[in-house]
């Protein structure tokens, strides 16, 4: 019996790399977070990130997931709320003016703007409304995990997710919040919020007209 909970576990915790290293949504507002507030932001929006995948789960146990997917005005819904809400952030980086920061001494900006709070509530939001993250966490439960498993074994399965999708955006906050990599983008100025609020809304229209 053991050895089944296992498979699951492996095959879960792969489908799950392969899913979470993908460009989308997630790692553009962390890669923002990352130049633009600096390393402990960028980590608190990657927790957030990582709390989200606790409600996928949530949902795709209880089985709403598969009633989300399966009714085109719920999925719609949820579709349109994260265009939107991927649509405001863009804007707002769209918006964004020169601003004259030092970062010859210290890797996190002079004034960041944003409280903890919102840098978490950012990343949660991001990942929660995702409809790609909705579809594909009911897929791998429904297809992987066995009707028959313990629900303290799959919130098991489910914890890992969480941990294993904050570590990895934690890691890339790391490696672009890097003083060096900060620098030479950070130096673009305000054209670096342009490019990223460009991305985003793109990323937003994109998620919007999805299939």
């Amino acid at each position: 019996m053991l050895s089944i909970y296992i498979t699951q576990f492996l095959l879960l915790a792969g489908a799950h790399a392969l899913a979470v290293v993908s460009p989308g949504p997630d790692f553009a507002i962390v890669i923002k977070q990352s130049i633009s507030h600096g390393r402990r932001h960028a980590i608190v929006t990657s927790f957030g990130i990582g709390s989200a995948i606790l409600v996928h789960v949530l949902y795709s146990v209880l089985g709403i997931g598969l009633i989300i997917s399966q009714s085109v005005v719920l999925f719609s819904l949820l579709k349109y709320l994260c265009a939107a809400y991927l649509i405001y952030i863009g804007i707002g980086a769209l918006r964004a003016k020169p601003a004259k920061q030092d970062l010859s001494v210290t890797e996190e900006p002079v004034v960041t703007g944003q409280s903890t709070l919102k840098s978490f509530q950012l990343g949660f939001m991001t990942n929660v409304l995702n409809p790609k993250a909705t579809l594909f966490f009911l897929s791998i439960f429904s297809v992987i995990v066995s009707a028959e498993t313990p629900l303290a074994i799959v919130f098991g399965y489910g914890l890992y997710l969480c941990l294993a999708t904050a570590l990895w955006f934690s890691f890339v906050a790391l490696i672009f919040s890097r003083q060096s990599v900060r620098q030479q983008f950070v130096r673009m100025g305000h054209h670096f919020d342009h490019g990223m609020g460009v991305v985003l809304v793109l990323l937003g229209i994109t998620v919007a007209w999805s299939e």
